[in-house]
């Protein structure tokens, strides 16, 4: 009987690929109602962000004896699928690519992580876009984005008192960002 032996790592792509065959479907079905697109909008773009979400330590303006983290900015890379930096993010919110393209955004809805240390879901009407070349690079065209699939980020529970105002605190984040078109 002869025996076919495959290299480990050709086995292991194979074994990847048919993975990810999977993994759309999946991540598509389990974006909540509230924060899936209208039906006249197309995917664009997926991106994958890892930074910080940065937060500062403030006294609650309605109750001096009270203090808060509230989010200063997000400060992220961004990432293709082929793992290669095409962009930043950072406040805005803005998603800036490489080639000079911008979109900033404007909260439409909001969900909680499935993690409660993660920060929400979200999807964003696209507030502005900008293109610095012609034809509009990465973002252009964007209407909506969708943040999913969020790791980290949220703000810490305790910290924040009458000794720590104005400071911040840098908590690691990673998150799925979703562009979407309108169809042509």
């Amino acid at each position: 009987m002869k025996q076919w032996f495959l290299p480990i790592g050709f086995l292991g792509s194979i074994l990847a690929l048919l993975g990810c065959a999977h993994a759309p479907a999946e991540k598509i079905n389990d974006i909540p109602e509230s924060l899936r697109v209208p039906a006249t909008a197309v995917l664009k773009q997926q991106l994958r962000a890892t930074g910080v979400q940065i937060y500062r330590c403030i006294v609650d303006k309605n109750d001096p004896s009270h203090y808060a983290w509230v989010l200063k900015a997000p400060d992220a890379e961004l990432f293709d699928g082929a793992g290669h930096s095409v962009g930043k993010h950072y406040a805005g919110p803005t998603w800036e690519a490489k080639d000079g393209s911008r979109v900033t955004g404007e909260v439409a809805a909001r969900v909680d992580s499935p993690d409660p240390k993660s920060v929400a879901w979200l999807l964003l009407g696209a507030g502005s876009v900008s293109a610095a070349i012609p034809g509009g690079g990465l973002f252009a065209g964007v209407r909506y984005v969708q943040r999913l699939h969020t790791q980290g980020g949220s703000a810490p529970p305790e910290g924040c008192n009458q000794f720590f105002v104005d400071r911040e605190v840098r908590v690691p984040y990673s998150a799925e960002y979703w562009f979407y078109a309108d169809k042509p």
